[in-house]
């Protein structure tokens, strides 16, 4: 019975979503309503869109999952994250939307010239597509168990229809679509949320004082670490990375900066960030209060949890909580997931066809207008297969915590993002255009250098800090190619 009822609730969730795409693509699925929504967002609803693409499915189920080996020191990452928020309302929003930006890559061509800005477009392709795919498989991974394994259908076949779905509903209208759905998803999963606290905590006949009470004292409380330099919980390591990770990962994202485009004015964009910058704090917050729940929960019942700690969420949740339980968990990863995964896949294509084949919004005459439709929507299509092909590999090499895979390769294929663009901002200088590619691509190298040798000469265990490290790189070996003559600041 469990994964009959499992399958209806998601059928009954992507009809809901397929009505949204139906009633958004009804007044035009041209190019200017994929790529910027046509430019006619609100700044509040995408305010709440962003949320659910910025808080995907492995929040969901890696956060509370990583209060067992690691505390709840994850908090001191999110309170950089607000940081990092203000750095993109009041420094990068300005400078995308005074150069009226498709795409934000688009900066580095006028900064630096056209090969900067095929690496900046290739580098946020390859780091968003496989951090994308990660955070897909691990919903797959879940109903795969929950539904799909009961009826002997393959992990291929699940992902395949999974992708399928979201192709189905944002190949139309794209961005203009997505923003709609994800604002749908986010009230879903953030209701989802603090229903399943609400029914643990009911299940072990505890209220709201009594939960306060039991995480306060809980051996798992522990927010914050100063004492251990060594640490990748170091707090200076943690709240500097966290604000970093949030100015590349989403201020250099085209994925995340895309809704903001396509609000008409500087002043709502910012008001969207600063907005969703704030909300980052207590849902997160949530999502550790629920893993020191499931903690004690399991303790109480003698449950023994799995090895790994992203299963640890699904596993109470399918086998201990009941079906209303269950239900809720379904829609609130599945919510969470493609809120996430549908915003990287119409972000991939917007990126790929602007600055990789410079597709045009304005366009002499239908016939061309017509042509770059089609060619968009093979993109489209062609970027699902390879989200299909890299969910297969992830699958193949598998990971405990999928949320701390995700972040450090976002240190590897995000720091020359962010050397290209602090370097570009905060300088005056012009590098040689032709050697930035070579530049971008030996600082993740001389990174993965540095970090077996710090770790096997100094024992030294380097964290997300590495990020910074890779941006520092970068921006030094640009200074190294830099052609001696000053250009004007962008």
């Amino acid at each position: 019975m469990k994964p009959t009822f499992v399958l209806i609730v998601i059928v009954v969730y992507l009809g809901v979503l397929m009505l949204i795409s139906w009633l958004t693509s009804r007044k035009g699925a041209g190019n200017d309503a994929f790529f910027r929504a046509n430019k006619s967002s609100r700044w509040f609803v995408v305010a709440i869109a962003m949320i659910g693409t910025s808080i995907s499915g492995v929040t969901f189920v890696s956060v509370p999952g990583m209060v067992r080996n690691l505390d709840m020191t994850y908090m001191q990452m999110v309170f950089g994250f607000f940081f990092g928020y203000l750095v993109i309302a009041y420094i990068l929003l300005p400078l995308y939307y005074r150069l009226n930006l498709t795409t934000i890559y688009g900066y580095l061509e006028q900064r630096y010239g056209p090969r900067s800005y095929k690496t900046g477009a290739w580098f946020f392709l390859l780091s968003k597509i496989v951090g994308a795919a990660a955070r897909l498989y691990l919903v797959a991974f879940i109903l795969q168990s929950l539904v799909f394994d009961a009826w002997g259908i393959p992990f291929v076949v699940t992902v395949v229809g999974i992708i399928l779905v979201i192709w189905l509903y944002s190949h139309q209208s794209g961005i203009k679509t997505i923003i709609w759905t994800d604002w749908l998803q986010t009230l879903l999963f953030i209701t989802a949320l603090v229903l399943i606290v609400w029914q643990v905590s009911s299940k072990m006949g505890m209220n709201l004082s009594e939960v306060t009470r039991t995480i306060r004292e809980s051996s798992h409380s522990r927010i914050f670490v100063f004492d251990d330099w060594h640490s990748k919980q170091n707090f200076f390591k943690q709240f500097f990375s966290g604000m970093f990770i949030t100015i590349v990962m989403t201020g250099l994202d085209q994925d995340q900066m895309q809704k903001n485009l396509t609000i008409r004015t500087l002043k709502d964009a910012q008001k969207n960030v600063v907005s969703y910058g704030f909300a980052f704090a207590p849902i997160n917050f949530l999502f550790l209060c629920l893993g020191v729940l499931l903690l004690v929960f399991a303790e109480q019942n003698g449950i023994t949890l799995p090895g790994v700690s992203d299963q640890i969420l699904p596993m109470i949740a399918s086998s201990y909580l009941g079906s209303a339980v269950l239900g809720i968990f379904v829609v609130g990863i599945v919510a969470a997931a493609f809120s996430s995964a549908d915003s990287a896949l119409t972000a991939l294509t917007t990126s790929f066809c602007v600055d990789i084949l410079h597709m045009k919004l304005v366009v002499q005459s239908k016939e061309q207008e017509s042509r770059d439709i089609k060619t968009r929507r093979w993109v489209h299509i062609a970027i699902s297969m390879v989200f299909v092909l890299i969910i297969l590999l992830i699958e193949a090499i598998g990971s405990d915590s999928i949320i701390n895979a995700i972040y450090k390769l976002a240190s590897y294929t995000y720091g020359p993002l962010l050397g290209l663009y602090v370097f570009g901002l905060y300088s005056r200088v012009k590098p040689a255009d032709r050697y930035v590619p070579l530049v971008a691509i030996a600082a993740p190298l001389l990174c993965f250098v540095i970090e077996i040798g710090m770790k096997q000469l100094l024992g030294y265990q380097v964290g997300y800090e590495l990020l910074l490290m890779n941006g520092l790189i970068t921006g030094s070996g640009l200074w190294l190619i830099t052609i001696r003559t000053k250009t004007k600041t962008i």
